[in-house]
């Protein structure tokens, strides 16, 4: 845990992500959470970890098998680091199944929903069964011999198969394999017996009882359903002349990586094992041998299903428009009066779609600039920026082609943004574009005037209804000056300028932070007021963690909220005991960065989108801004200041590098996401009830320009 090299102390990050999806598996686990709720957190668990072996596990492998030696920031080698990541795999894997088995499925059987099993299906079950298959499944299925002439099938990354060993009529062994087909559900409805209420059974277990319709002329010996995960980390020639070839081509070459780990039945036979282990060339510590279904990432849409609504958390209905529109119909105007923010999911992301609608018709519009990372599959946005296209302004997109696992849809908006004549960019050589940033340039009566949105999360509709994320609406001209900068360096060959508000990756972000913490320090040192507190989705940075160190150290109080990965060890005498550690795992996923520092009585507060891992401050273009306005400042405070005071979704990093739950004897129970829920509802009924008492409503100019 100590980086021998300076005796810094530094947990591995890949098995501090561990411990972050532990946090997750105890949601599952919560009595006090719904049942269909802990069956999403499980999902997510399982779809966290997918992803995790894809690029982190698949990484420290490659490492590995290439000799490479050099420990990391914890002082731990590949070598050393994959044992005891798999052990602690292999046990976290068992968790999920005792989960899933011992205490979701009694859960759900209390409120009438059981998991049937082939053997124990009553007359007309097995004939409901046998007619599915015969008219759905059995079109679909393709049995897939493997002998001399027909070699082991290429199997999909993350597909779910049955591998069949069978003898023929000479009694010869053979196997085959059945992929399951994942375009049909995973699940399906039973007629209900026994007087229970809801009956299903998965889709595999309906094949395999089946299976003997498929292979006619030989016996099944046993059948056992099996899962690869592949190595998915795209190896991107950034140097090519075409980069969007170059990015299809390497998600061809994801399609086909290394398998890195293979997920069996527990009730597997040898013989299958051995010929799976032999065919997809697999050791036997990538072997996972589960006690219950494959890829649980399927109960996450057994736990949308319409019907389940009372056993799901009570929805946060944003409120929209948000208090900071209320009453403006031209959102130009509200910015112009002062600087807006807006709360995701709390307030709705449609101020943000608007704001784009709007300048794609406003006749007084020059341009819109705007980076994109991650959009959704129908994005609004990016229909609006393809409408200002064609209303000829000059519209100008940076699509971040290297959005790992969102490749693909992004080279399909980049095609469609460019056919409508926007300017389209694909980011620069050796760094990934993360920065949320949107401008537009329109033409106001008193000249040309600069907009801005900044935030923290990604242009994306439906993961602003799931994620925590905070936007901040400017027109100050610093700002604006700042963003034109900022783009030129992101579309030509401008260098990196002195950005008057702007805080900029790769170039002047990490010193940025060290100054403010050495700042805190240097005031704690001279008796002034002083503290740092930040909210991340990862801390990992070595440097960083080693300057909060020396801030803990000079008497800074440290609060850090990090959701995620956690490499820095709070609470250690003499080194970080002024150093509180917060996790916050709750209905919304938190993703906003909000940085505050004391700076001896008059606090600043950034935000913004970078975390505190090298890879945002120096291989990523990520922008922090501070927030100034006065109201929105002091807004900012308060978010930050409920969330530190969680009791509910929180928990508290140890020494020991463990977490636990905050001790909530004696004190009131405090839900930051459900009171950022009511405050937002709060603030726009005050307004409704205020515009109710009015006995005259004036008439703005926006509304006879837009009558």
């Amino acid at each position: 845990m100590t980086n021998e090299k300076n005796k810094v102390p530094y947990l591995n990050r890949e098995l501090s992500w561990m411990d972050f999806n532990a946090r997750v598996l105890e949601e599952a686990f919560k009595k006090d959470n719904p049942v269909m709720e802990r069956l999403r957190f499980l999902a997510i668990t399982a779809s966290n970890l997918d992803e995790f072996f894809m690029v982190r596990v698949a990484g420290v492998q490659e490492q590995v098998a290439s000799g490479y030696q050099t420990p990391d920031a914890s002082g731990l080698s590949p070598k050393e680091l994959l044992p005891l990541l798999t052990e602690k795999i292999k046990s976290f894997s068992e968790k999920q199944y005792s989960c899933y088995t011992r205490s979701l499925l009694p859960a759900l059987k209390r409120i009438g929903i059981s998991f049937a099993q082939p053997q124990s299906l009553d007359e007309e079950q097995q004939h409901f069964v046998r007619d599915y298959f015969e008219k759905v499944l059995f079109p679909v299925l393709t049995p897939l011999a493997v002998d001399r002439s027909r070699p082991f099938p290429f199997l999909a990354n993350k597909s779910l198969n049955i591998a069949v060993h069978l003898t023929d009529m000479q009694g010869e062994s053979k196997f085959a394999v059945v992929q399951v087909p994942g375009i049909l559900s995973r699940f399906m409805q039973l007629p209900p017996a026994d007087g229970r209420r809801c009956c299903f059974i998965l889709l595999e277990d309906v094949i395999i009882q089946q299976i003997a319709e498929l292979f006619e002329l030989h016996a099944i010996q046993s059948c056992a359903a099996f899962r690869i995960t592949r190595n998915s980390d795209l190896d991107i020639d950034e140097e090519a002349e075409d980069l969007m070839a170059a990015v299809q081509k390497s998600i061809k070459k994801r399609k086909r990586g290394k398998p890195v780990r293979l997920e069996l039945s527990q009730h597997c036979d040898a013989e299958t094992k051995e010929f799976l282990t032999e065919m997809l060339d697999v050791e036997e510590e990538e072997i996972y041998q589960l006690p219950g279904p494959l890829d649980l990432t399927f109960l996450s849409k057994f736990a949308g299903q319409h019907g389940y609504e009372d056993y799901c958390f009570k929805p946060v209905r944003h409120v929209n428009p948000p208090a900071d529109f209320w009453g403006y119909s031209d959102i130009f105007e509200a910015i112009r009066e002062r600087d807006r923010m807006v709360h995701h999911p709390y307030e709705s992301f449609d101020c943000v779609v608007n704001f784009v609608r709007q300048a794609a018709e406003d006749q007084n519009v020059l341009a819109i600039k705007q980076t994109l990372y991650r959009v959704s599959g129908n994005s609004p946005i990016v229909a609006a920026l393809i409408r200002a296209a064609e209303n000829g302004k000059q519209v100008t997109v940076l699509v971040e082609l290297k959005a790992r696992f969102d490749e693909e849809n992004n080279i399909l908006w980049a095609k469609k943004l460019e056919q409508a004549g926007c300017h389209v960019i694909y980011g620069l050589a050796g760094l990934k574009t993360h920065c949320k940033i949107l401008l537009v340039v329109r033409h106001d009566e008193d000249g040309i005037r600069r907009y801005l949105h900044v935030g923290t999360g990604n242009y994306n509709d439906s993961t602003a209804k799931l994620y925590t994320d905070i936007g901040m609406f400017t027109c100050r001209e610093p700002f604006g000056a700042d963003a034109s900068s900022l783009f030129n360096v992101l579309t030509g060959y401008s260098r990196p300028p002195e950005y008057h508000k702007f805080v900029v990756a790769p170039h002047g972000m990490r010193s940025f932070f060290v100054r403010m913490i050495r700042q805190e320090a240097a005031n704690a040192a001279q008796s002034l007021p002083c503290g740092i507190t930040a909210k991340v989705n990862s801390l990992v940075d070595p440097e960083i963690i080693a300057e909060l160190y020396q801030a803990s150290q000079a008497g800074v109080p440290v609060r850090l909220i990090v959701r995620g990965i956690c490499c820095l060890v709070p609470g250690l005498p003499g080194t970080s005991e002024n150093i509180s550690v917060h996790s916050i795992v709750g209905q919304f996923l938190e993703h906003s960065r909000i940085f505050r520092f004391e700076n001896a009585g008059t606090p600043k507060i950034y935000m913004g989108s970078a975390d505190w891992m090298p890879r945002n401050l120096d291989r990523r273009v990520e922008l922090v801004f501070p927030v100034e306005d006065p109201l929105v400042k002091e807004r900012a405070f308060s978010i930050l200041d409920l969330m530190w005071n969680d009791n509910m979704n929180t928990r508290v990093m140890l020494p020991s590098t463990s977490y636990e739950h905050i001790d909530r004897r004696g004190k009131l129970p405090v839900n930051c996401q459900v009171e950022f829920g009511r405050l937002a509802a709060k603030a726009v009924k005050a307004l409704e009830e205020d515009d109710e008492n009015k006995p005259f409503k004036p008439i703005r100019s926006s509304d006879l320009i837009h009558s």
